[in-house]
């Protein structure tokens, strides 16, 4: 079929994208956003976000498409390729308006990597290359011949949304500009007691490592979920699309977007993923849910806020306008703290830096060299080997009271006796967390 995509996404269409798999309804109707979502096993789980979006506000309803990837690996269990063909079979009612009672203006349609000779590769498959299969496809069903931008929003099929999730969103990219963002989040909570402190204890953790960032004015101080994000089609061409990690990849797509654009998050809507545990990625919610249930660590400790002391340091001297030697920036980086030195010197500062110097001929090359050499993933390493060698991890909320402390940020509670407290505070620690992160 002949989409007819502008130059600049056919050549991203012809050289990243995949020929094996379509849309299951050729859509002649053209989109300005395109939410993807992969799924996997999720019958009942896609039941009740479809009723979710449903009872979103209709303003948007018309320009929307909402497209599900059901996939599995060739080796997937009986299990799963039944629970996938159940959702198959519903998602196919949908996008022939079948079931219109249900979703009267829902535009719905899927693609099938789940079915015989349509499935992900063993080595391969996994929810990168199920995202990947999506958001390239979406590139094919967008409206180009319009001003206003054209974004793919990303899902997951065990999420729920709010009533305001599709016009918040399209309202933040029609009068604001912007190329990429993040929705903001909220797990939910299950009547399992165990469950509830597991997810607690994980959002607490996200937030506080994005809470940091930001104590430190690191550029990369936003959250990577991958049921969170989005990003206009230019940014995700230039970017070369989603990568096929069937683990983090939405920290590493969402680190080439920081490369090139500012990540915003959009407030005022929240996406509310799941608590479960799960078997579907080897790490993220459901892993630590399930290492928090199994009892496995100690579970209530994050890094260090002298770790991100440290880093706020760091990015002051190396971000700032002035240029200096690699030896310099090394004196500098050993009086801020003799750990950031030696990664320094163990991640090859030297030689980098001395490349980067010689191969830009501007200042705005250069500061763009920083960041591409000191990016969120190197940030990640810098914490985590400040974590092993010097400032190790400490009680949570004792933690979290040093850095409220440091941003000057105001909270009624105070963990004095280094002790996990009431559920009911940890939800006020959330609270004041999902406010500030």
């Amino acid at each position: 079929m002949n989409y007819n995509l502008p130059n600049y996404a056919q050549k991203y269409m012809n050289k990243h994208s995949y020929n094996k798999w379509d849309f299951y309804s050729k859509e002649t109707q053209k989109f300005k956003t395109i939410v993807v979502i992969p799924a996997i096993a999720e019958y009942e789980n896609i039941k009740a976000l479809i009723k979710s979006l449903s009872e979103n506000d209709s303003t948007y309803f018309n320009e929307t498409l909402f497209l599900f990837v059901i996939n599995n690996q060739k080796n997937a269990s009986s299990e799963i390729l039944i629970d996938n063909h159940k959702s198959l079979n519903y998602l196919k009612q949908l996008a022939d308006k079948l079931l219109s009672e249900i979703t009267p203006k829902l535009n719905i349609n899927l693609i099938d990597a789940s079915s015989n000779n349509f499935e992900l590769d063993d080595k391969n498959g996994g929810v990168g290359l199920a995202r990947k299969i999506g958001m390239d496809l979406s590139l094919n069903l967008f409206n180009y011949e319009t001003e206003s931008k054209n974004i793919i929003v990303c899902l997951d099929a065990d999420c729920t949304v709010e009533e305001n999730y599709i016009t918040t969103i399209r309202n933040y990219f029609n009068n604001n500009s912007i190329s990429a963002g993040y929705v903001n989040f909220k797990h939910t909570f299950t009547d399992d007691i165990e469950n509830e402190r597991a997810i607690i204890n994980y959002e607490i953790f996200l937030r506080y490592y994005v809470l940091g960032l930001k104590f430190a004015n690191s550029h990369y101080a936003y959250h990577s979920i991958g049921s969170t994000m989005i990003c206009d089609v230019e940014s995700y061409v230039k970017v070369q699309g989603m990568n096929k990690r069937k683990a983090a990849e939405d920290f590493y797509f969402m680190e080439k977007l920081s490369k090139i654009t500012k990540i915003q998050k959009i407030d005022g809507t929240s996406v509310l993923p799941s608590s479960r545990g799960s078997w579907r990625v080897p790490f993220g919610t459901g892993q630590r849910v399930n290492r928090f249930l199994d009892k496995i660590q100690n579970e209530y400790l994050l890094y260090s806020p002298k770790s991100f002391a440290v880093l706020k340091d760091w990015i002051f001297i190396f971000y700032s306008d002035s240029i200096f030697s690699a030896e310099e920036y090394l004196a500098k980086a050993k009086k801020i703290n003799n750990s950031l030195f030696t990664f320094l010197i163990d991640n090859n500062f030297t030689y980098n830096w001395n490349k980067i110097a010689a191969n830009s001929s501007t200042a705005k090359q250069l500061q763009n060299q920083k960041h591409l050499w000191f990016d969120g993933f190197r940030t990640l390493k810098l914490i985590h080997y400040l974590r092993d060698v010097e400032f190790k991890t400490i009680n949570m909320f004792n933690a979290l009271d040093e850095l409220f402390s440091n941003m000057d940020v105001s909270f009624k509670h105070k963990n004095v006796n280094q002790n996990i407290p009431s559920i009911e505070i940890q939800k006020e620690y959330l609270t004041k967390l999902r406010e500030i992160a």
